[in-house]
């Protein structure tokens, strides 16, 4: 006798007024869908949209709009190009790599892999990759194919499973705090720089209390478009000047355009040698990305119910699609180094929403942002851009990373990865206390034991010196001149 096939996503979804609660009925949905890696799959017969897909797609529009115009902004630092450049390069990001290939690959063909947006923590890097003569689009292929390996070897979601619970929580705790301080502080400075330095404090007093009471009516998912509405009319209100200036229009679409030697980048094509000065940077950009792809999966985990294992982001899948992005969207002409995009996938979560229904939209208001070019603006202007940060991302993962604290032992790994953190940066805080941990030096000695000399010393072995090499090549530890 044959067992039964289970129903399919169309068959087996309900409406939601036969649930409870609309919370009871989104993790219905989580539980009823079950994607296929690297198959077609299409809206309403495998995956629904609803009304909470607008939250994560509105948080990462902004977010992608701000994160791409501050790494080109930093390129175009480096190389002396307009601000015209900046700003016609933020519209083909958007239009081709943040609209179209989000449809096509985080919605269509594999709805696990979580959609691919911009490593932040290398644009404080851009400086040292220009004066070792790096070049935009050799650094672009050359993440793509590091990342392109380590997908392939399975070698992202072995690191995570590989990491503890207090190291994980130590790792969201300390970029939870950090860029919650460091939001504050710009949205102060900004303040101050236009002479109206309450407007900063009246702006951060009402975000506060709008979040809590959200918090306390379990309706987290409303903070971004919410509280970043109340800040743009409350800084407005209280004197902040704001005026639309980008136009509508399309960019130029030739990568020719981009890359020729008078025009776009004005560098022409890179060479050998532009290869060869990028390839430390690109080792470190995707050393970056485990934890950053290990703290979105854990907010799924947080938010979703057990049972639903079918739309859990597949960490490797995710790298792949990174990958192909990264090398795609520089070879067009663009200037976003891609990582996983964290100002979707944690709103997704907490609004316990799965990844393709809100990628669609997401694709769609970035072509449209892109096409019209005003709501650029709106999403950069200093109130609504650190507070869309400052609920959609940092607090968050502040408060995620609180949560996985529950006895004396994560709480001292967790403690140990914050004190690595601050004394280098994340990926070295991670690589040495997932290694540390696994050890059985710190954390939870028990679970140590069950692991075989691969994952207790090998993995995390190789990965730590991996790592700290990356960082000591481009001069990224404390009081050691760069290598290179």
């Amino acid at each position: 006798m044959t067992e039964a096939t289970p129903p399919n996503y169309s068959e087996a979804r309900k409406n939601s007024k036969e649930f409870n609660s609309r919370s009871e009925y989104l993790e219905h949905e989580l539980t009823i869908m079950n994607f296929k890696r690297w198959r077609v799959h299409l809206p309403f017969r495998d995956f629904g949209i609803e009304m909470e897909d607008w939250v994560p797609a509105l948080a990462a529009t902004i977010g992608k709009v701000v994160m791409v115009t501050a790494m080109v902004a930093a390129f175009a630092a480096q190389f002396g190009l307009s601000p015209e450049f900046i700003a016609e390069n933020v519209r083909y990001e958007l239009l081709i790599a943040g609209g179209l290939f989000v449809i096509l690959f985080s919605a269509i063909l594999n709805p696990n892999a979580n959609l691919a947006g911009t490593h932040g923590p290398m644009i404080p890097l851009i400086p040292l990759i220009a004066a070792a003569g790096g070049h935009p689009l050799a650094l672009g292929i050359m993440v793509g194919v590091f990342g392109l390996l380590l997908s392939y070897t399975k070698g992202g979601s072995k690191l995570v499973n590989l990491t503890g619970v207090g190291v994980r929580a130590g790792l969201l705790i300390y970029l939870g705090a950090v860029g919650l301080i460091s939001q504050i502080t710009k949205l102060e400075s900004w303040a101050s720089g236009m002479d109206i330095g309450s407007v900063s404090f009246g702006v951060i007093l009402i975000t506060v209390v709008v979040y809590a009471y959200l918090a306390r009516i379990q309706m987290r998912w409303l903070a971004i478009p919410l509280c970043s509405a109340i800040a743009g009319i409350i800084a407005f209100t209280m004197g902040a000047d704001f005026q639309f200036s980008t136009e509508p229009g399309l960019p130029n679409m030739s990568p020719f355009y981009w890359w020729g030697e008078d025009t776009g980048w004005q560098l022409g094509w890179p060479n050998l040698e532009h290869f060869i000065a990028v390839i430390p940077f690109a080792i470190l950009a995707v050393a970056m990305w485990s934890p950053d792809f290990l703290g979105h999966r854990v907010f799924q985990e947080l938010n979703y119910p057990k049972q639903a294992k079918g739309v859990l982001m597949n960490v490797d899948d995710t790298m792949t699609v990174a990958s192909i992005r990264q090398i795609v969207g520089a070879g067009l002409g663009g200037g976003n180094l891609a990582s996983s995009w964290g100002t979707y996938m944690i709103p997704a979560a907490i609004a316990k929403r799965p990844i393709p229904g809100g990628a669609i939209l997401t694709g769609v208001l970035c072509i449209l942002a892109a096409v019209i070019g005003y709501p650029m603006d709106l999403a950069m202007w200093e109130p609504v851009l650190r507070v869309a940060l400052i609920v959609g991302v940092f607090l968050p993962l502040l408060e995620a990373g609180m949560q996985m604290v529950r006895d004396s032992k994560d709480s001292q790994s967790a403690g140990i990865c914050i004190f690595s953190c601050a004394f280098v940066n994340p990926v070295f805080g991670w690589a040495i206390t997932m290694l540390l941990d696994n050890l059985g030096l710190i954390g939870d000695k028990d679970r140590s034991n069950t692991l075989s000399l691969n994952d207790k010393l090998i993995i995390p072995g190789i990965a730590f010196v991996i790592c700290v090499g990356a960082l000591a090549l481009v001069g990224q530890l404390p009081g050691i001149p760069a290598i290179l």
